[in-house]
């Protein structure tokens, strides 16, 4: 009979956490951004062996509870994966009907290279605050703000960068977020006081990455010319029936959102109404995707069941504007899946053995002032995005782990939930392998270490509240007269 499984001890969990790091790192040499093709999933079920053997012949763990903790780990992240279909098959109808389309011809003729960066970042945090979802946000409008960009001469990863950092803002800073809701549950405070004591590090974070932007938009030399712009334009109009009434299915998805519609159906909704609308807008290009003769109730079928599954591109004598269009269906998002099944693989077998809270566990131990239990916080909470790959676990571990700490040392729980936000949901999307920033890599086509270092709002956030923590600057207390020594 198989004794109890003894907990680990810190240098156990350190075994399976640095395999992982090296061979990303070496990964990372040999194959650049095309990890997420592959090479990045076998990394990590190869450091789910490790920390496998390491359960199973240093602390006792029998094979069938670590495959309890795989499945349990995968089955958080089924609704991930869910919506990650549901957003590959709305991006092939909303090309195929010209919604994307038209949204780069508006936008090509009121944004400017200077400003654009800007507004980018802006458009972003409006849509994103009246939605409460980063990945709706950059699955509509930041696809097309991207293709904008790179029509007006940007490299994709700045324009990346100012979308996710306008798009976090929202995620953050919306009371119909989930992160949002959930990071005041775990710290025991409302989520109106929440968002209150959030804006004054979020705010700040905010207006410095706009800062940034307007002044990389004023330096930026985009290479492009206004005829280059102009003849995007052109061919987009020559290609599509471009109309305002195509603003009618991205303006219902925003309606249904805001109307707290669930995102998997509305996602469904907004997918199907866009093939509705390729039909009724776009016969030409429904009879080019089809590629055959027949009924246009047969290519109608035919070409928005192709853009519904699968890889479409419509082409044009533009060079510029045949990467604009191309778009890769549910299929299009079986490698980023791929990528999530073994980062939870990963995530399941080191939470499920106790090697996570071990961890985390250490890094208590060294917290003695204000400012290293902000600084601890937000250094648990991206650790948990790097080991467990999953946002929400980010927040609900750190979340239970330290509500009592933050009490005990006479602090309000509204700096804990502060804190979980500030740290754990805007650095999800900078982890290639985390479900954030897997699904933003792959809805845009931008690797994530090629945005990474533009996501201006991401990376200040957590110093930003860490800088907080240490000079002591809106920290509330239980007494206001006591302070932690």
């Amino acid at each position: 009979m198989k004794g109890i499984p003894r907990a680990p001890k810190v240098l156990d969990a350190l075994i399976p956490l640095v395999f992982l790091i090296v061979l990303l790192a070496v990964n990372i040499q040999v194959f650049g951004t095309d990890g997420l093709s592959g090479s990045n999933q076998i990394v990590l079920i190869l450091s789910a062996t490790v920390a496998s053997l390491v359960a199973i012949y240093r602390l006792g763990f029998s094979w069938e509870t670590l495959q309890e903790g795989m499945i349990k780990s995968i089955s958080a992240a089924m609704s991930s994966i869910l919506i990650l279909f549901l957003i590959g098959a709305l991006a092939g109808t909303w090309l195929l009907s010209g919604i994307v389309p038209a949204m780069i011809y508006y936008g090509l003729q009121v944004l400017s290279p200077i400003i654009f960066l800007f507004a980018a970042c802006f458009i972003s945090a409006i849509v994103s605050v009246s939605t409460g979802s980063s990945w709706t946000t950059v699955a509509t409008v930041g696809v097309a703000l991207l293709g904008i960009g790179k029509a007006l001469g940007f490299e994709e990863g700045i324009i990346a960068g100012a979308i996710i950092s306008g798009a976090y803002f929202g995620d953050k800073m919306s009371p119909l977020s989930d992160t949002t809701n959930l990071a005041p549950a775990m710290a025991g405070t409302d989520l109106f006081t929440h968002i209150r004591y959030m804006a004054k590090t979020t705010i700040p974070s905010i207006l410095i990455t706009l800062i940034l932007f307007i002044v990389i938009g004023l330096n930026y030399d985009t290479g492009g010319n206004v005829d280059d712009v102009k003849a995007i334009s052109s061919v987009i109009l020559d290609k599509f029936n471009i109309t305002p009434w195509l603003f009618v299915v991205p303006g219902l998805l925003l309606f249904l959102i805001i109307k707290k519609v669930p995102a998997l159906p509305a996602l469904l909704i907004g997918a199907l109404l866009g093939g509705v609308f390729a039909i009724i807008f776009q016969p030409e290009i429904i009879a080019e995707i089809a590629n055959e003769q027949g009924s246009y109730t047969y290519l109608s079928f035919k070409s928005v069941m192709m853009a519904l599954y699968g890889e479409i591109s419509i082409v044009t004598d533009n060079a510029i504007v045949n990467e604009l269009l191309v778009t890769g269906g549910m299929a299009g998002m079986l490698d980023t899946i791929w990528l999530i099944v073994c980062a939870m693989i990963f995530g399941g077998i080191m939470e499920e053995s106790g090697m996570l809270i071990v961890l985390a566990e250490a890094i208590i131990k060294k917290v003695h002032s204000v400012g290293s239990l902000i600084a601890s916080t937000a250094a648990t909470c991206v650790f948990f995005n790097i080991t467990t790959s999953d946002q929400y676990l980010a927040i609900l571990v750190p979340g239970r782990m330290f509500a009592d700490v933050y009490k005990k040392r006479g602090l309000m729980p509204e700096n804990l939930s502060r804190t979980l936000e500030d740290s754990a949901t805007v650095t999800s999307v900078l982890v290639p392998w985390n479900t954030c920033g897997a699904t933003q890599a792959s809805v845009l086509g931008v690797a994530t270490l090629v945005y990474a270092p533009f996501c201006f709002f991401n990376i200040i956030s957590p110093f930003m509240t860490i800088l907080y923590g240490y000079f002591k600057i809106g920290i509330r207390y239980i007494e206001p007269e006591e302070e932690l020594v």
